[in-house]
C-alpha cells in the first residue's frame, strides 16, 4: 500500500485546510484559487504550490505585491 499524498493549505481562510488524496497528481496545480462569497464584496485569495519532501505539497496564501 502507498503513502497517501497530503495537501496543506498555509494562511489565508483555507489555514490549516488538509486534503488526501489517493495517488500524487499528473500535474498539480501551481495555484489555487479561493473565492469568498458574502453580504459584501467577494474576496480572493491565490494560493502558490510549494513542495513539501516529507508528505506532498503545500500551497501557501501568496502576499501582497505579487
Amino acid at each position: 500500500m502507498s503513502q497517501p499524498y497530503v495537501v496543506r493549505y498555509v494562511g489565508g481562510p483555507l489555514d490549516g485546510r488538509v486534503d488526501t488524496l489517493a495517488e500524487l497528481p499528473d500535474e498539480p496545480r501551481d495555484t489555487v484559487t479561493h473565492v469568498h462569497l458574502n453580504d459584501g464584496p467577494k474576496i480572493v485569495h491565490h494560493y502558490d504550490l510549494h513542495y513539501a519532501v516529507e508528505y506532498g505539497c503545500e500551497y501557501r496564501v501568496r502576499g501582497p505585491g505579487h
